[in-house]
């Protein structure tokens, strides 16, 4: 039976999973499939192609609607969410993902959406890249601490002496200090210093045709 480019690369994805995503080639992922290397080619151009491939159907699931209803500074925040939930379900491609040159259309058509939503909000041009990398910082910092191990971070490892620390570990603060609600604090931190920036810019410009 044929294969397509879609099966392939979801092929990919679950075994960069399984493997890790440093471990992912085409020939490892041509014998995962019981296929000759060459037979990928058919459909891939190669190990960047790939990856291309793999960052497009994380893409798909990330909500970009959301900026056509809602202010950049309420979109924002779905959007954020929506990003975290599909690079959180991979932890093994995050590292992948973000660290590799961006050609897939779908991608920077989402970044363009991004984009858009913060200029029209009042965002120059130059800034509003900016304000995206920044919430795509926390979203990709988060997807990696949303899947550390609980030790991580251990009330059984903190000495004696550091009682502050200790207090805040109990297991009753879990729910406040874990992952979650870490990401949520920084993104509503993150929205609230933006707009507070955005307003004193603003502010400072003065009216149109004033100088």
């Amino acid at each position: 039976m044929s294969l397509s480019k879609r099966q392939i690369v979801i092929a990919a994805l679950e075994l960069a999973e399984k493997q890790g995503a440093e471990r992912l080639t085409m020939r490892s992922l041509a014998a995962n499939l019981d296929r000759r290397p060459s037979s990928l080619y058919n459909h891939i151009s190669g190990r960047d192609d790939l990856i291309e491939g793999m960052r497009a159907l994380v893409v798909e699931e990330i909500d970009t609607s959301v900026f056509a209803v809602k202010g950049w500074d309420d979109a924002v925040i779905v959007w954020a969410e929506s990003y975290l939930s599909a690079f959180a379900a991979r932890p093994s491609c995050i590292r992948l993902l973000a660290t590799t040159p961006i050609t897939d259309p779908s991608t920077l058509r989402m970044y363009d959406i991004v984009v858009s939503a913060l200029v029209r909000g009042g965002w120059a041009d130059g800034d509003a890249v900016a304000v995206m990398r920044t919430i795509e910082a926390l979203v990709l910092g988060s997807a990696l601490d949303a899947i550390a191990p609980s030790s991580l971070l251990s009330l059984d490892a903190v000495p004696l002496e550091l009682e502050a620390l200790r207090r805040s570990l109990e297991p009753g603060h879990r729910d406040r200090a874990g992952a979650r609600a870490a990401f949520v604090l920084g993104m509503e931190a993150l929205v609230e210093g933006l707009r507070v920036r955005l307003a004193a810019e603003r502010s400072s410009s003065g009216p149109p045709g004033q100088t």
